[in-house]
């Protein structure tokens, strides 16, 4: 009895998420729910200080950050790909945002954040959520790495109680921001700051289980509001959720702010899947469904700006922490916004008096754990390419932006990768007499026939060379190619081949090829070369011996063609 095939899923599948609601909950306990409810309520205290923080941040406020951490962090659990992920507003984004609204305002930034959600819902349903696992380690490192650099110089005029400079480039505003402060000596806001990031440190030496960053928001807070210190704040917060409305819309601007729409959808999907990656790593039971995943972050990416939220992505951080807290399923972002929402409802007076300062403390604090310290030992005992592409992404992201780090580290990956397989294609001198046939002349095949060991992949980065080598040969009636051991040929490859194979017949030298693996057989049968290179295959052989047996047959014909002269 023949089992039916299995039809592959339709793109379209990832808007239905019932069946995979279906299979988490399945058998779903009381104590689970307590699990997640205590990992959800554990993230939205973590969160709390980040999302204020990462609000202010990035230039929209504080409001805004909590907004994002709720609305976004709602949709994209219950939507989403992972039952682990945690979504809100990041460093990585705050990074991306921060010109985009220098440039457009930030009325644009939510027509910015619904048109990224859109492209990562159309990528969603092209199926480009394994994509991430195209990216070389360095370059991820290097991205990360210069993305916790940028966090830390941002959060310099908040530290120094001084107003954020103008200026796109975040090296030029830094330097300003300190020349500012020595010229005006204001110590208070950067004790603050100190006095944050030492309590966050300290903290988890007393315990883990209460947050080092709601500790250190609350007690240097109070310490602020005892003292009467003279330092910038919050200010107000709206206390619940404004009605969702669409953001002011021209249409004359969408071509200008596409590009800008692509950069936070690539950093959005890519932060969100790198994060949901780190979550099955954790838990090494459950797997991600990438391409739900870009799904559940583009809708997430379209309705928050509805409520004046700003662009969110999954959050490393945050959702580590719910993992670590035993959250069973998706329950636990989900729990995680609610408790923000309830934060809003209750405590948003409260929250207005927070210094600025004490959350450039959690933020500082925050980048130097970001900082893959032990990535970057790793890279420095690899080899030299791979450290260079992680120093050049690293670079690039601190002095330019996320998007062209990203693309000039793919590119350099690449070219260090050709350089190595160049390395890595072995072309060998075989000795023909040790299979050659008994009635074979032993000097005169040796001196009339080369055989090559070809080893290695023969593709465009390899294929000039190969091809240079080959015809640079002495005068000899037959050149075989052993290539047992080409596993991969690509189109370059086979052109290589070809030239080869015409530069030889142009000196009345014969080619044969043995030993063909089938992903170069069936290339070069699809390309409609391989009659040509092996004359209808006459002179394609299983092995090596057989092509040196036809070899002799030729020199043998050639010698009487010569003597008969």
């Amino acid at each position: 009895m023949s089992v039916p095939a299995r039809s592959s899923p339709s793109p379209l599948d990832v808007l239905n998420p019932i069946p995979i609601w279906k299979k988490e909950f399945q058998g779903y306990t009381r104590t689970r729910f307590l699990q997640d409810l205590l990992a959800g309520v554990t993230v939205g205290i973590v969160a709390l200080p980040l999302a204020l923080a990462f609000g202010v941040t990035s230039g929209a406020g504080a409001a805004a950050g909590l907004i994002t951490a709720i609305v976004a962090g709602l949709v994209a659990s219950t939507f989403g790909g992972s039952r682990f992920q945690i979504t809100g507003p990041t460093g990585a984004m705050t990074v991306v945002l921060l010109p985009v609204i220098a440039q457009y305002g930030l009325s644009q930034v939510f027509v910015i954040g619904m048109l990224a959600g859109f492209l990562l819902i159309i990528a969603s349903l092209l199926r480009l959520g394994r994509a991430v696992h195209l990216i070389p380690w360095p370059v991820v490192t290097g991205f990360t790495n210069g993305i916790a650099i940028i966090i830390a110089l941002q959060q310099l005029p908040a530290a120094l109680g001084l107003p954020v400079p103008r200026g796109e480039g975040i090296l030029l505003t830094s330097f300003e921001v300190l020349r500012t402060f020595l010229g005006a000596f204001h110590p208070a806001p950067l004790v603050l700051t100190a006095v944050t990031a030492t309590i966050m440190l300290a903290w988890p030496r007393v315990t883990t289980r209460v947050p080092g960053g709601i500790v250190a928001l609350i007690t240097v807070t109070g310490i602020s509001l005892a003292l009467s210190l003279d330092v910038p704040r919050i200010g107000l917060i709206p206390a619940g959720l404004p009605l969702p409305h669409l953001p002011a819309l021209d249409l004359t601007a969408l071509p200008s702010l596409f590009s800008a729409a692509l950069a936070v959808a690539v950093l959005a999907g890519l932060e969100s899947l790198l994060s949901a990656v780190v979550a099955d790593g954790m838990t090494r039971s459950v797997r991600h469904v990438p391409d739900r995943e870009l799904f559940g972050q583009g809708l997430a990416n379209i309705v928050a700006p509805l409520f004046g939220g700003i662009p969110a992505t999954g959050a490393i951080a945050r959702t580590a922490v719910g993992v670590r807290s035993g959250g069973q399923t998706r329950l636990t972002g989900i729990i995680h916004a609610l408790f923000l929402l309830m934060v809003v409802l209750l405590l948003g007076r409260a929250a207005a008096l927070i210094p600025l300062s004490v959350l450039a403390g959690v933020l500082l604090v925050t980048a130097l754990r970001m900082f893959e310290t032990h990535a970057w030992q790793a890279l420095r005992c690899s080899t030299r390419s791979d450290f260079f592409t992680m120093l050049t992404t690293l670079a690039v992201t601190v002095a330019f932006d996320l998007i062209l780090a990203i693309e000039v580290g793919l590119a350099l990956a690449g070219v260090l990768f050709i350089q190595r397989m160049m390395r890595s294609l072995q072309l060998e001198e075989m000795n023909v007499t040790d299979d050659a046939p008994s009635d074979a002349d032993l000097a005169l095949l040796r001196d009339r026939v080369l055989a090559y060991r070809v080893e290695g992949p023969l593709f465009f980065g390899v294929a000039g060379r190969f091809l240079e080598s080959l015809t640079a040969t002495r005068e000899v009636d037959v050149v075989i190619l052993r290539l047992r051991r080409v596993q991969h040929l690509d189109a370059s490859g086979a052109q290589a081949l070809e030239g080869i194979h015409r530069e030889l017949r142009g000196h009345g030298v014969t080619l044969l090829l043995s030993g063909v693996q089938p992903q170069p057989l069936a290339l070069l049968t699809r390309m409609r070369l391989l009659d040509a290179l092996t004359t209808d295959q006459h002179h394609l052989f299983k092995t090596t011996p057989q092509a040196i047996k036809h070899a002799w047959s030729h020199v043998q014909r050639r010698a009487l063609q010569v003597n008969a002269g």
